[in-house]
């Protein structure tokens, strides 16, 4: 069994972790967060020791690792501006990392964490998860099958967030890297796995709730649009405050579900050798700030 702590376990995204971390066996150990929100570790692991201040959390750490009781992974789920200094903090601590997107905002400080990984001799893995969806991984095989393949992708993701969104740090462009990074680095993830890099990269329109483009690819080439406005969501989509569609060559691919459980296969991924590291998340972090410059 392997011991996790986790920053940022106050967030969106942290009950996928904890549930991957429980669906595979594993322990929580302690969690931090400056906001107390946390009720939900109640349903995966109550007996977690929490934090609201990161001089006590690591202290708690260090104790444990002199004690022989190091923890195994720190999970980083902080706001997307300190994923950087949380990866450094935990690879010196001794620990793998497990990073949410992006694990960085800039391409150039990927070569810096690299250095921190070789003297350290630990690791940072990458929630890449579109990269294990089963749809997107048939569709990989279909592209590849084709060997002069030329695609014409209409690329969608709307998910409605309201006011608090743009007050919030998600808000703040310096430190969420905006739409692009916040809500479409996955999806820009995917489009490279799929195509490889883009050959020209451009962006038509961009506003405080949405931003949309286009990318030439060697197979490809992609209209992509990012939403945040509940206007933008299609009158047929019911109750969901969400939609994701590829349109390719006028054939729907819907790919709004079949994302329950791709936390739960990434953590079996890293947990076997196989996790996502640096160098496969540095290519869309790349596009992502071509995109924003």
């Amino acid at each position: 069994m392997k011991t996790f702590a986790i920053i940022g376990a106050a967030g969106y995204v942290a009950p996928k972790h904890m549930e991957a971390i429980k669906a595979t066996g594993n322990e929580l150990v302690a969690a931090y967060d400056k906001f107390d929100s946390v009720g939900v570790m109640d349903r995966y692991f109550p007996n977690a020791d929490f934090f609201i201040e990161m001089e006590r959390f690591d202290r708690h750490l260090e104790k444990l690792k002199r004690e022989g009781k190091g923890i195994d992974y720190l999970v980083v789920c902080s706001p997307n501006y300190l994923h950087d200094a949380h990866c450094r903090y935990g690879l010196k601590l001794g620990a793998d990392i497990i990073c949410e997107k992006p694990v960085v905002l800039n391409a150039r400080n990927i070569d810096g964490l690299k250095l921190v990984e070789t003297q350290t001799a630990q690791k940072i893995n990458c929630i890449l998860q579109l990269r294990l969806h089963p749809k997107i991984v048939a569709l990989k095989k279909e592209i590849e099958a084709i060997q002069d393949g030329n695609y014409t992708i209409d690329l969608k993701y709307i998910t409605h967030r309201g006011n608090w969104y743009n007050i919030s740090w998600k808000g703040d462009e310096s430190k969420s890297g905006g739409i692009e990074t916040n809500i479409g680095i996955h999806l820009f993830d995917m489009l490279i796995y799929l195509f490889g890099k883009p050959i020209t990269i451009s962006k038509s329109y961009k506003s405080g709730k949405s931003a949309k483009g286009n990318l030439k690819f060697k197979k490809a080439l992609v209209d992509w649009y990012l939403s945040i406005d509940a206007n933008d969501l299609p009158a047929d989509n019911g109750s969901s405050s969400f939609h994701r569609s590829i349109v390719i060559n006028d054939s729907l691919l819907d790919f709004t579900s079949g994302f329950d459980k791709l936390h739960v296969q990434s953590y079996e991924a890293i947990l076997a050798g196989d996790g996502f590291g640096l160098d496969d998340a540095k290519a869309s972090i790349e596009l992502v700030n071509e995109i924003r410059s």
